[in-house]
């Protein structure tokens, strides 16, 4: 039985506690992808709240994978010195960080991309803003070399680990799902072909970094979509992920089209509509090997002892949580148990696009009427 605050370990990587800060998007790169001091304070604070691991958000590994403004990428050996800056900063505090690579294939546009977006095929489905063009054989060649040369500099920068986006819509999940690639030759069709992309990734990506360094995925269990990714794919791909050698698996499931079954719902206001990916992590659990991450609306600590004790999970993952509360798996530790302070509005990604970087909309209105009611 995992117990949340006792030390674990992945792959060698020695983790304080069970708690990971699932990868989002922060907005806080310059236009190039090239992290700013902004992005590595907020990882600095991460660390220093107590998070057993953090995972950033979504790094591109070329730039026609980018999605939007402010996204970290991992594409050019000129962002040395800003990316060793940032894990100095994780590890001065005695944490612990894993980049998370994608590319995001069709959902993109041409403005971001700087071409028309790539996808498995050249389908219009509601999570895609265009209509993507079909990636050709040496296309997705080349995507796959992007996704180890970017895992070759996470390691040489000084990254505890490295993990795939398997998950929300983005190229490895378009891969995955029959919805989005129709593809006939040797990457469409049956679920063994559909997982091929995600193995030839995997495998050039193991043999930059060796055995011994932690490669992990953000898988999705199912779409939620009609016609999608199902939860039988999912697992089938999980239980080959971890016959191949992954070191742990985090289960999401849905994309930006799955309505109220998307990956960050809102209104999560009771223990009850919390851990939403809870069966499809349970289902994977039982056909895997290798540890278990699960996200998906936690925020009672009650939930998350659950999760572990009960459900056999390994990891427990959140995300908007730790926008509101960077400290909140030190106040968990110090016997502060009441439920994190996150409303799941999701108003938290709209300075990111406006302001140049996530935060909190709730936390600062009340700061601002606590200033106000002071002044008075």
């Amino acid at each position: 039985m995992a117990k949340l605050f006792e030390q674990s370990s992945i792959n060698g990587m020695v983790l304080q506690n069970r708690l990971v800060r699932s990868a989002t998007w922060e907005g806080m790169c310059r236009a190039d992808g090239r992290p700013t001091d902004k992005l590595i304070s907020c990882y600095r604070e991460l660390a220093r709240g107590g998070v057993g691991l953090i995972i950033t958000g979504y790094t591109f590994v070329r730039p026609d994978g980018k999605q939007a403004p402010g996204k970290m990428g991992i594409h050019s050996d000129d962002f040395e010195p800003e990316m060793r800056a940032l894990t100095k900063a994780v590890h001065d505090e005695g944490g612990k960080i894993c980049i998370q690579l994608v590319h995001c294939g069709g959902q993109t546009d041409s403005a971001i991309a700087g071409r028309q977006p790539l996808a498995p095929s050249s389908v219009k489905v509601e999570q895609f803003p265009e209509t993507p063009a079909e990636l050709t054989i040496d296309e997705i060649r080349d995507i796959v070399k992007a996704f180890k040369e970017g895992a070759r500099r996470a390691k040489a920068w000084g990254f505890d680990a490295v993990q795939l986006h398997g998950a929300h819509g983005y190229l490895i999940n378009e891969f995955l799902s029959p919805l989005t690639n129709r593809r006939t030759d040797e990457y469409g069709g049956s679920i063994e072909n559909r997982c091929r992309f995600l193995f030839e990734v995997y495998r050039e990506i193991r043999e930059a970094v060796g055995t011994d360094y932690p490669v992990l995925i953000k898988l999705n269990a199912a779409d939620n979509l009609a016609g999608g990714l199902d939860i039988n794919d999912g697992v089938y791909a999980a239980k080959k992920l971890s016959e191949a050698g992954i070191d742990a698996i985090e289960v999401s499931a849905g994309t930006p089209a799955s309505g109220e079954q998307s990956p960050a719902r809102t209104k999560i206001d009771r223990p009850e509509k919390e851990a939403y990916n809870m069966e499809a992590a349970r289902r994977i659990r039982e056909a895997v090997g290798c540890p278990v991450m699960v996200v998906g609306g936690f925020r009672s600590y009650e939930v998350v002892e659950k999760a572990l004790s009960d459900y056999g999970m390994d990891y427990i993952s959140m995300a908007r949580p730790f926008i509101r509360e960077p400290g909140l798996a030190l106040r968990w530790k110090q016997g502060d148990t009441s439920p994190a302070k996150c409303i799941s509005c999701n108003g938290c990604f709209m300075p990111g696009l406006k302001e140049g970087g996530i935060y909190c909309v709730v936390e600062a209105k009340e700061r601002g009427r606590r200033r106000s009611q002071e002044r008075k």
